[in-house]
């Protein structure tokens, strides 16, 4: 009988590229984490379109608790105004534009993409998603200070939480393990500043707050995930959260001049 040599079945045959499968799999996790991210804010958004009694409460008693130590103490309102206007969505825009720049500049043009798509994307989301609910904001007996617009999300909310997550997924790979805590905690401060001025002032309510948050958390994720699939598209080796967004950046990032 003829001696037949075995011979392993082609890869692509036999069920395509490993690196094909890898990429779906990472495909199929992002869609589900970004699933997940989505199911907290989807879940507010239909309590605050049906009028949930017990978050209504809570809506209704913050704001007048806060809008009521509020009265009478002019210095603490124009405090409240002074830092709406420091935490203000263009003032973090700004930031981020700062740095997309400075890394366009680098020659890391491809996390400069990221960042200020993932910054134009979540500011559009705020838009549309305020058109589509069209929530009234607070109406109190004596508010201390108003607003235009509708109230959910806070897009103050929104872009703080967005542009702060981007400005430290960017620089994560360059900072040390100090720099990363100190990132975090500052970042950490300046939403939820950014936050209880929003509702402080009587401008919206804390499911505001907590809907601009999740939004912002969703773009986070869907844009990281779109850009890492990009990443093994390339034959760049997966990242980890811990390592950023783009740590192959690190390079162009720490390079002196």
């Amino acid at each position: 009988m003829r001696n037949v040599l075995y011979r392993p079945p082609d890869q692509r045959s036999a069920g395509g590229n490993p690196h094909d499968h890898g990429l779906a799999r990472r495909v199929l996790m992002g869609a589900g984490a970004g699933v997940l991210v989505a199911i907290p804010f989807t879940l507010l958004l239909l309590l605050v379109e049906s009028a949930w009694e017990p978050l209504e409460n809570l809506d209704r008693n913050v704001a007048d608790n806060l809008n009521q130590a509020a009265q009478g103490h002019s210095a603490r309102v124009h405090a409240l105004e002074m830092l709406a206007i420091a935490l203000d969505p263009w003032v973090f825009r700004a930031a981020v534009v700062a740095v997309a720049v400075w890394l366009w500049r680098r020659g890391a043009t491809r996390l400069a993409i990221w960042a200020t798509l993932t910054m134009v994307i979540g500011g559009v989301l705020a838009v549309v998603l305020k058109l589509i609910v069209a929530r009234a904001r607070p109406a109190l007996p004596h508010p201390v200070a108003h607003a235009s617009g509708y109230s959910f999300p806070s897009g103050h909310a929104l872009n703080s939480f967005l542009c702060v997550g981007i400005l430290i997924m960017v620089f994560l790979p360059v900072l040390q393990p100090a720099g990363k805590v100190v990132a975090y905690t500052v970042g950490a401060a300046l939403v939820l500043l950014t936050g209880y001025d929003r509702v402080a002032l009587g401008v919206h309510y804390v499911s505001d707050v907590l809907a601009g948050w999740g939004a912002a958390l969703a773009v986070l994720a869907g844009t990281a995930t779109a850009f890492e699939i990009w990443r093994r598209e390339h034959g760049r080796p997966s990242s980890t959260a811990s390592e950023g967004i783009d740590p192959d950046a690190a390079d162009e990032m720490s390079r002196p001049g």
